[in-house]
């Protein structure tokens, strides 16, 4: 019997409430979500891929169904590799679907087989995003409200 596996691909520099909720809400709809850290050889990143990879598995380590790895390439490529057939966006507003209903487009004509899924939002987690914690983080703001718990930073001043 083929499982129903998707993919949650990001950044997570950190991982916020936010991905949390999406990662959750999708784990009722597939048999199987991996979280799957995109590394990105252009985009700096505050935290190392230690780091986030360790934070993802342990916000997600009671959540069997939910799987932790990285990858390098394009993400349809590594969804083919994971026998996913989907993809699982979340959405904050009509600027996200903007965005991302083109990388779903795009990743549609290279890949037919894989379907991108979005989930919106919870309404009290929609303004919430790594860009912006992270520059909360930087500038010493109070961004523990915005983190799984089991994210613990410390910062050297």
């Amino acid at each position: 019997m083929s499982k129903n596996i998707a993919v949650f691909p990001g950044t997570f520099d950190p991982i916020t409430k936010g991905h949390v909720d999406i990662v959750l809400r999708g784990s009722e709809l597939f048999d199987k979500v991996i979280v799957a850290i995109g590394l990105n050889t252009k985009k700096e990143t505050l935290f190392s891929l230690e780091q986030r990879l360790e934070w993802l598995k342990l916000t997600f380590e009671n959540h069997p169904k939910i799987e932790i790895k990285y990858y390098e390439g394009l993400t349809v490529d590594f969804c083919r590799q994971n026998a996913a057939k989907y993809m699982l966006r979340g959405l904050r507003s009509g600027t996200d679907f903007d965005y991302e209903s083109h990388i779903a487009q795009l990743n549609k004509s290279l890949s037919h087989e894989i379907e991108t899924i979005f989930v919106l939002s919870s309404p009290e987690l929609s303004y919430v995003s790594s860009t912006l914690v992270r520059d909360l983080i930087i500038h010493d703001g109070e961004y523990i409200r915005f983190l799984p718990d089991e994210v613990i930073i410390t910062r050297s001043k």
